[in-house]
């Protein structure tokens, strides 16, 4: 079982800069990627950004060059950088993980973390 504990949301103005925390505790043998996602109210979660274990990132169209995703393998914990933020990054922000245990991958959700960006 492994447990995701998110911070580091809130309540900016247009142009600020928040950053997200995401850590990954529990019984398991390693931790491979590593994500965050976003759900807008009223629409579908989506991906906004995803590192390995190895370091190899993908991020949305609509936050590269604004967000930064990273981690630090020996805390467990994955970070997300985000800079000039704007009204359309409001949403519940979702860590995600893909565990192992022994050779079995399972995958957990954090419990999400609100994002508020006024205009």
């Amino acid at each position: 079982q492994v447990q995701l504990v998110e911070s580091g949301g809130g309540l900016v103005q247009a142009g600020a800069s928040l950053r997200l925390s995401c850590a990954a505790s529990g019984s398991f043998s390693s931790v491979n990627q590593m994500a965050w996602y976003r759900q807008p109210t009223g629409k579908q979660r989506e991906l906004v950004a995803s590192i390995t274990s190895g370091g190899t990132t993908i991020y949305a169209d609509s936050v590269k060059g604004r967000f930064t995703i990273s981690r630090d393998n020996a805390k467990n914990t994955v970070y997300l950088q985000m800079n000039s933020l704007n009204a359309e990054d409001t949403a519940v922000y979702y860590c995600y993980t893909i565990a192992f245990v022994v050779t079995k991958s399972y995958h957990y959700w954090g419990q999400g973390t609100q994002v508020t960006v006024s205009s």
